[in-house]
């Protein structure tokens, strides 16, 4: 009878072990019930971060157990790096915060032009859609080919900070011969495309083709806007008349510095987490947010709005990053100097 008692208690706290341990996952997935969740933008209204920031927001709340309420919250200021910093020292480590930051995050960081933020602590959800970076020149303006910023000067539109919007029109003006002379300081693409429509600028330095083909698509399927360049590992199919950066580098070096810069575009529009969230928390969104991206529904809503849908995992993200921080300490120090032109 003391054996069997004996038998019969370790198999009784075996089989409390073990439910206990099915249990925890269960409890990280209620634990978003009934919560409200912040996206932050880090751009202002009405670009590609905040279209598809806001995309994620209305559509990924009723996937996470709990159906969780997510809500949108613009923060704009030096590329998304004050969303960034943001998220790494202030917001909330429980999965309840999630962010629509710079796809060349993980670039900018190992360039050393992220100070303070620990990049590699960040986890992503998923990808979004892939995104290519485009120089976009007024439609009716004074410029309409890369050529043409090679005989004179053109004014570009650009953000604060270590951006695409700086990096890109950069590197052409040191590695393709480019004579652009920057206008920083605005928040966003949708406030540089204004101070584009206006006339204030000649080019807007980068626009995100997913954004495009939903604020603007005439300019990118009729052509009635001036593509200059696209950051782009090869030339998008929609976008067969416009060189990229590798093409139009006019040195090896500059032929190297451009396709790393170009690499970025494969993070593209994703949803990316602070550090510390806790791993049952990480797959409980993971796993909603892939749920939501194989969804009918959403899939109509996104070809409705012309939105753009490229899935791709938190986890193929997170190697990007690793692969983007490996990158030969020579080519970082290039890329950095550009952001000091």
């Amino acid at each position: 009878m003391r054996a069997f008692g004996l038998v019969g208690s370790v198999l009784c706290a075996l089989v409390a072990f073990g439910g206990l341990a099915a249990a925890q996952p269960q409890s990280d997935a209620n634990f978003f019930a009934g919560k409200s969740l912040r996206m932050i933008i880090g751009y202002g209204p009405g670009g590609g971060y905040d279209l598809y920031g806001r995309f994620a927001a209305e559509f990924l709340g009723p996937f996470i157990p709990g159906q969780a309420n997510i809500v949108p919250q613009n923060m704009p200021g030096a590329g998304s790096f004050v969303a960034a910093k943001h998220m790494q020292t202030v917001a909330a480590k429980d999965g309840t915060v999630m962010g629509s930051l710079v796809q060349s995050l993980a670039l900018d960081a190992a360039t050393g032009n992220a100070v303070g933020l620990d990049v590699r602590s960040f986890v992503y959800v998923g990808r979004l859609t892939s995104n290519i970076d485009l120089g976009i020149g007024r439609p009716g303006g004074a410029v309409s080919t890369f050529e043409e910023a090679r005989a004179r000067e053109f004014t570009v539109g650009a953000t604060s900070g270590a951006s695409p919007a700086v990096l890109l029109p950069s590197a052409l003006n040191v590695y393709g011969g480019a004579k652009f002379k920057l206008i920083r300081g605005y928040q966003g693409i949708a406030e540089t495309l204004l101070a584009l429509e206006r006339g204030e600028v000649d080019i807007a330095g980068s626009g995100g083709l997913a954004g495009l083909l939903s604020s603007h698509p005439s300019w990118i399927l009729e052509r009635k806007a001036p593509i200059l360049y696209q950051a782009a590992l090869k030339r998008h199919p929609l976008l067969p008349h416009v060189p990229t950066l590798e093409e139009l580098a006019l040195t090896d070096e500059g032929r190297v510095v451009t396709r790393a810069i170009s690499s970025s575009a494969e993070v593209g529009r994703s949803i990316i987490l602070p550090p510390d969230v806790p791993p049952a928390r990480v797959a409980v969104l993971r796993a909603a947010f892939e749920t939501m991206m194989k969804d009918p529904g959403v899939l109509a809503a996104a070809q409705k709005r012309n939105v753009t849908l490229e899935f791709a995992t938190g986890e193929a993200m997170d190697s990007l990053v690793v692969e983007t921080l490996a990158l030969p300490q020579p080519i970082l120090e290039k890329i950095a100097s550009l952001l000091k032109q």
